[in-house]
């Protein structure tokens, strides 16, 4: 589990590609930091295992599924991604609840800069329309970031100086993709829902 608060911009050293899948090694000196065989980082969100670890280098495997849903079937060596580290259970949630599970990529369709902040209007598949709401929680490429408005076909933004300069929004153009991870919360109630869950007869085992 994440929260979408980004420790630092990483690189990606090397991409070595299999049939369907790819390695990725890349370089982070605080995510490496304390970091173990096994332990969970997100690259751009997307939380993979590492599986090696060398300095302050470290390498992931990717599979089929995770190159198929986000755009880390398009890094090469020298690309800049978003790290974080897996949230401790004593730590603080400073964003939302991200789980690193990306599901979808939209695109950046405009930039607009503001005095000290910048409004980012990125497309928005219509499979995931219905889970995003104004003033509810997205991860762009495992940034927390709060919507400002939405419509059937996208979504925006802003962004502050801090995550303009911690993250890779900051240098995003438009046309560039970004990986997309909705409130998780927001898929569960669907379910829920759709299983008719919520109604007059109440769960099982609940009492009268």
């Amino acid at each position: 589990m994440f929260t979408g608060i980004v420790e630092e911009i990483g690189t990606v050293v090397a991409v070595e590609r299999g049939t369907g899948d790819a390695r990725l090694t890349l370089r982070g000196a605080v995510v490496t930091q304390g970091t173990r065989l096994g332990d969970s980082i997100a690259v751009d969100g997307v939380c993979l295992t590492v599986t090696d670890l060398d300095g302050d280098r470290f390498g992931v495997d990717v599979m089929p599924e995770t190159l198929a849903r986000s755009t880390l079937g398009a890094l090469a060596p020298g690309s800049a991604v978003n790290l974080e580290r897996a949230v401790r259970a004593d730590g603080r949630l400073d964003g939302h609840l991200v789980q690193g599970h990306v599901d979808g990529t939209g695109t950046l369709l405009s930039r607009t800069p503001g005095a000290r902040w910048d409004d980012l209007r990125l497309a928005l598949p219509p499979s995931l329309a219905r889970y995003v709401a104004e003033k509810g929680s997205i991860a762009v490429s495992g940034v927390s970031l709060t919507v400002t408005g939405v419509d059937d076909a996208s979504f925006g933004v802003s962004l502050i100086p801090t995550t303009l300069e911690a993250t890779t929004l900051g240098t995003l153009a438009p046309g560039d993709p970004v990986n997309l991870e909705v409130d998780v919360i927001a898929k569960y109630v669907e379910r829920l829902l759709a299983g008719g869950a919520v109604g007059g007869q109440g769960a099982p085992g609940e009492r009268s």
